[in-house]
């Protein structure tokens, strides 16, 4: 398995003999509670605990890069322009300075100064942000010498300006270059894929891709349900990693990005079930289109250099979503928890008073992913009846539940300590409600009465969420009742946005009256 895009790919001897694990290695990896229960090959496993470091969104990595540029040319010029005795609020020091942004976002765009593979090369970037930085100054002297606007502008504040700014933009990209060769290296500026299918079009596929320059795809193995000569163990010098059920349980061990399936579209059949079995996974699925000799419409199709894939199924909350909507639980829930401390104060308090045992509640609930994390509420049963497995359902009258309990779970002040959960990056404010891992209806766990049910683990759980508004929360005696859950839940997921948040989060209050089946 290649370590790095600008590495020649391995000979399959080679690849082999880096992946496969040694029996004192197997023996410590099962030994892991992540993998202890794992059905997965020791070779599959091998390579899943080798994939558990997060990648870093070339997106949101050339945003941040270009915002950074950004401020070195607003910060450079009102320090060069003030300098010089002009005014920051007036028209001759704001009106350079914003049409130096405007240049430089431009002519640094046009140079391709913020595409990955030139970050690597530092000499290369130098040449160009130098060339767009000094086509940003001749602009401006023109503008001076030509035009009526920035008479007033002294030619020596520019050259300032020009030769302070140039010097710590190529600082600022010495350091750029620095730190993405490193993620270079250890893999994290690169897409995860996994191949499904196998035999000669996967291979096809795969030196296709590796043909492609500058390309950021990590194959890191196949899934095919397949045997013998029609999905070889080893396919273009990448293993077969085992079925496509298998595939299931490594992408929620491993940090995958994209799932490539390199059926023909005409196998229309299978690639149904293909696609029933793995849509709930929390990655991109792409359809390799490179044998198939159709053409789609731009929004349906993309490309990994010249080869077509067909998109069908889109990560959610990636690259910018994820960080704003982080940005906002972090905001919003600190802000929370301020304004509401007299009352989880008081909660506490009553807790304590009412019977013995502590004041918090913890349950194992499924988080992201399926991972499994601990939810903080405050305890709403007496401490020796407590259910943290969830074996039984709270039903109405139940004897095990407090009278202090039977009120903080019908206003759900019984959620209030999940604002820290929000805190710790377990819960977000606004998600699927997170589920106990032993949940079930009718002696039935719910994955097993819903199909489909773990798509709803596609983003991180939520304090409230789009279910609970409408009037799905509280007691599941029913199928219907888990059902109608998922698919509010999974709408939500398909129609996120920041206002969508707001909506829900403002509209959480009234829906607390509606408590009938909150007990």
């Amino acid at each position: 398995m290649k370590e790095a895009k600008d590495v020649p790919p391995h000979h399959t001897t080679q690849l082999l003999h880096n992946v496969m694990p040694s029996s004192a290695e197997t023996e410590g990896e099962n030994a892991n509670p992540q993998f202890s229960n794992s059905k997965l090959s020791p070779l599959a496993v091998k390579i899943a605990n080798g994939l558990q470091t997060s990648v870093i969104s070339p997106s949101v990595l050339g945003g941040t890069i270009r915002l950074a540029d950004l401020v070195i040319v607003t910060a450079f010029g009102f320090a060069s322009l003030h300098s010089g005795g002009i005014p920051l609020a007036s028209s001759t020091a704001l009106l350079p300075v914003a049409t130096a942004l405007l240049l430089s976002s431009a002519f640094f765009q046009a140079s391709d100064c913020y595409q990955i593979p030139l970050m690597r090369n530092m000499v290369a970037q130098a040449a160009r942000m130098t060339i767009a930085w000094t086509l940003v100054f001749v602009t401006l002297f023109m503008a001076k010498t030509f035009g009526n606007v920035m008479r007033g502008l002294p030619g020596d504040l520019l050259i300032i300006w020009y030769g302070f700014g140039l010097a710590t933009l190529l600082t600022a990209r010495t350091l750029v270059t620095i730190f993405v060769r490193k993620w270079t290296r250890e893999g994290r500026l690169e897409r995860r894929a996994v191949i499904v299918g196998g035999g000669q079009v996967a291979a096809d596929f795969i030196h296709e891709i590796e043909r492609q320059p500058n390309n950021d795809i990590r194959i890191c193995g196949l899934f095919d349900d397949r045997k013998g000569d029609r999905s070889p163990d080893i396919v273009a010098g990448y293993p077969k990693l085992g079925t496509v059920s298998d595939l299931v349980e490594f992408a929620r061990i491993a940090r995958i990005d994209m799932l490539i399936v390199t059926i023909p579209l005409r196998a229309e059949k299978r690639l149904l079930e293909f696609l029933k079995t793995l849509w709930v996974l929390p990655v991109d699925i792409r359809l390799s289109a490179h044998t198939d000799k159709l053409t789609f419409r731009d929004r349906a199709s993309s490309f990994i250099g010249t080869v077509p894939i067909v998109d069908v199924v889109h990560k959610p909350l990636a690259d910018w979503d994820s960080i704003a909507k982080r940005a906002f639980d972090l905001t919003v829930a600190s802000l929370m928890i301020v304004l509401l401390s007299p009352v989880m104060l008081a909660t506490a308090l009553a807790v304590k008073l009412e019977s013995k045992g502590p004041v918090l509640f913890r349950q194992k609930r499924y988080g992201f992913n399926n991972e499994v994390i601990e939810v903080l509420k405050f305890r709403s049963m007496y401490h020796e009846m407590a259910d943290p497995g969830a074996k039984k359902v709270v039903t109405r009258n139940d004897p095990r539940v407090t009278r202090v309990g039977r009120f903080i779970r019908r206003s759900s002040l019984d959620e209030l300590p999940q604002l820290f959960n929000v805190l710790k990056g377990d819960l977000s404010l606004v998600g699927p409600r997170p589920h106990a891992v032993n949940a079930h209806t009718n002696e039935k766990l719910w994955d097993e009465v819903v199909d489909g049910y773990f798509a709803r683990h596609k983003v991180k759980p939520g304090v409230t969420g789009w279910a609970q508004i409408n009037g799905w929360r509280g007691e599941v005696d029913t199928p219907e009742k888990i059902q109608k859950r998922v698919e509010y839940d999974v709408y939500y997921i398909e129609n996120w946005s920041i206002l969508f948040d707001l909506r829900i989060l403002l509209a959480t209050p009234l829906a607390l009256f509606k408590s009938e089946n909150a007990y």
